[in-house]
């Protein structure tokens, strides 16, 4: 079964790693050989330290945690990949699973908690969910980039019409708020739309949102 996930159009394609972070070398290499062997790239960390030394920031991916990890466990690890800025799903895996466990994890924003020994089917079917929402994150980030380098080409005036009209003030509101006439509003929002390449008006409130 291979893992896929969907690249976005127009977009460089993101490489995606799955990081396993195990203390079990055996079992750590056993993942690494079935990834291997379904072409998913995967790299593996004997812990946290050994994590945040050598994982890149320039690739996607998920990352496969055990929860029981020496030192900083596996909860305490995934709030700090949150607090270093690693936008990368997780996945937990554990042995000594409960119930309380496995809800925190989820709590905290896992996308699947998986009991050893793991089943392959179940663990490629969370891999597939884990790519799909990184794909989906990395697809939003390069949206909000390009957006914030439209509105860098806008004028200050036009960003003052732009934050009014995107509000859901009528052209001649807005006029009356900058104490302009409405004929330079319509012409500022016509710029605005312009530069921010926005298709309609839906368009440029959505750009406006990613803005913020």
């Amino acid at each position: 079964m291979a893992v896929t996930a969907a690249t976005p159009v127009n977009s460089p394609p993101l490489r995606q790693i799955v990081h396993i972070v195990e203390d079990d070398e055996q079992f750590r290499l056993s993942l690494q050989d079935l990834f291997q062997s379904l072409s998913i790239a995967a790299e593996g960390f004997e812990d946290a330290d050994d994590f945040f030394s050598r994982a890149s920031r320039d690739f996607g991916g998920c990352v496969l945690l055990d929860v029981r990890l020496p030192g900083v466990n596996g909860i305490e690890f995934q709030r700090e990949l949150e607090a270093r800025g690693y936008e990368l799903p997780v996945i937990f895996m554990t042995a000594h699973g409960d119930v309380a466990t496995s809800v925190n994890a989820m709590k905290a924003g896992a996308i699947d908690f998986l009991q050893k020994p793991l089943r392959t089917y179940e663990l490629l079917d969370a891999i597939n969910a884990a790519l799909a929402i990184d794909t989906e994150q990395q697809e939003q980030k390069a949206y909000r980039q390009l957006v914030r380098e439209r509105a860098a080409t806008l004028t200050p005036r036009e960003v003052q019409v732009l934050g009014l009209v995107t509000s859901g003030l009528m052209n001649k509101q807005v006029a009356y708020e900058l104490g302009i006439s409405e004929i330079m509003v319509k012409l500022h929002r016509g710029s605005v739309m312009r530069k921010m390449q926005a298709s309609s008006f839906a368009e440029l409130v959505r750009q406006f949102e990613f803005l913020n």
